[in-house]
């Protein structure tokens, strides 16, 4: 049985009409990712949103140290949105990009083993359980990116902890980085270049825009052809370098760096709650009314 929330949740992915999306789920018995297959396959609907509708509240952050040699870049989940302006989970949220730049953790649980820098007493475990408790809700740690480099440095944030983006680039100057900080923010890029598309990827790709072809009534031969022109898109959309920049759209990311001699390393873009799944209050009686029909 397909329920009106997994309807909803595909149309907001896909952009696709609700009758589209409850029939493509149908056919592939609630498999979302087939689903979303299916409609690009048929034309109805482009790429799905890389992470759907932000469902999870709380705060991403970043640090860059003194010295300018460690970016960080963080995401702490809470219940509430309301959390994420209280001063004391701002603070915590802040004390741990600080202790991830500093002690380098490996990864979260490592993080969480950790005495904190901020209560020495403490570990980072111990202090995230006293804040669930004076603050009365569930929190955690959720992810981290870490760059050490004696490269630039410059991280932005955007929609008071919405999104947070760190870049590294080599030879390039504070305003310029900052300038590909908020283009990520805005294009979500996925990858830095091509080559960094991973191979299944690119080959999930190609077999949609061959069916596209195929099914716009193409033969296979030049249906084939017509993917090859297509990939460029694909890569103008996945990949920072191959970006048309937001402030002039006449220009590719990447050119607009290597006119100034500059080269981007890597970036980290995080969003609040991407992926992340929350429960819902309810439906629509419209949406539920649609489905049943």
């Amino acid at each position: 049985m397909i329920t009106a929330s997994q309807v909803k949740e595909l149309r907001e992915k896909t952009g696709a009409g609700m009758m589209d999306c409850k029939k493509v789920l149908t056919e592939t018995n609630g498999d979302e990712e087939k689903a979303i297959e299916l409609l690009r396959e048929r034309g109805i609907a482009k790429a799905a949103k890389k992470s759907g509708r932000i469902a999870a509240e709380g705060l991403v952050e970043t640090y860059i140290s003194e010295d300018g040699k460690v970016g960080v870049v963080v995401e702490v989940n809470a219940e509430t949105d309301f959390v994420a302006k209280n001063e004391e989970f701002r603070n915590f949220v802040a004390d741990i990009a600080k202790q991830v730049a500093k002690e380098n953790p490996a990864d979260v649980d490592t993080l969480l083993k950790q005495k904190s820098l901020a209560e020495p007493d403490k570990t980072v475990e111990e202090v995230l359980t006293n804040k669930i408790a004076t603050i009365g809700e569930n929190m955690s740690i959720r992810r981290f990116e870490r760059f050490e480099t004696n490269n630039l440095l410059e991280s932005y944030i955007h929609g008071d902890g919405k999104i947070a983006v760190l870049v590294e680039i080599e030879n390039g100057t504070h305003e310029l980085a900052k300038d590909v900080c908020m283009q990520i923010a805005a294009a979500r890029p996925e990858y830095l270049d091509r080559e960094s598309v991973p191979a299944e990827r690119l080959e999930k790709e190609m077999e949609i825009l061959k069916a596209q072809a195929m099914n716009e009534g193409k033969p296979e031969a030049i249906a084939e052809k017509i993917v090859q022109g297509r990939l460029g898109k694909f890569y103008s959309e996945i990949c920072l370098i191959e970006q048309e920049f937001v402030k002039d759209p006449d220009t590719k990311v990447g050119k607009l760096v290597a006119d100034k001699g500059a080269k981007i390393v890597r970036f980290a873009r995080f969003e609040k709650g991407e992926g992340l799944e929350k429960k819902e209050e309810n439906f629509a009686e419209e949406v539920a009314k649609q489905i049943k029909g």
